[in-house]
């Protein structure tokens, strides 16, 4: 397993936040940390709603890297929350609060309370492209087949 990457993350009222867990793996080989709602007032997310959550908290990301915001699979199986632009992506250069997008897609109004968890968060590296504009591309076996077109 790799060492550690820091992530700096700071609290953006700390006294208002001093209740809050900061964003936590919760088993020995999770790739996702939790990361816990910092509203004021619980939501009551309607379904068909999209509503952007708050967390509290601004991150820096080291150059180099990314962190995803991905849907809780519980409250995505369980109750049909997930986040709205999955995977989210926050660039190592935005230093504004962590927001999460989460969209209703169960049947029944779900209510979310200061301190549940709402998203996971994954460091991933990043690998920029150079792009090049061809005149023809190399030939595959697939080409040009689309969606379905395996059979599968």
């Amino acid at each position: 397993m790799q060492a550690p990457i820091t992530l700096s993350l700071r609290w953006l009222d700390a006294e208002q936040s001093a209740d809050l867990p900061l964003p936590a793996y919760h088993s020995e080989l999770a790739a996702g940390m939790d990361v816990a709602s910092a509203l004021r007032e619980p939501l009551h997310l309607a379904p068909g709603e999209i509503s952007l959550v708050p967390t509290g908290f601004a991150v820096a990301i080291p150059p180099g890297f990314e962190l995803q915001v991905r849907p809780r699979s519980g409250l995505a199986i369980r109750h049909g929350i997930t986040v709205v632009n999955s995977p989210g992506t926050i660039d190592a250069d935005y230093r504004g609060e962590v927001m999460v997008g989460l969209i209703n897609l169960g049947r029944k109004t779900f209510t979310i309370k200061r301190g549940d968890r709402i998203a996971q968060l994954v460091l991933a590296p990043v690998c920029r492209a150079r792009v090049l504009a061809v005149a023809a591309l190399d030939d595959t076996g697939r080409g040009a087949g689309g969606f379905g077109h395996s059979g599968i």
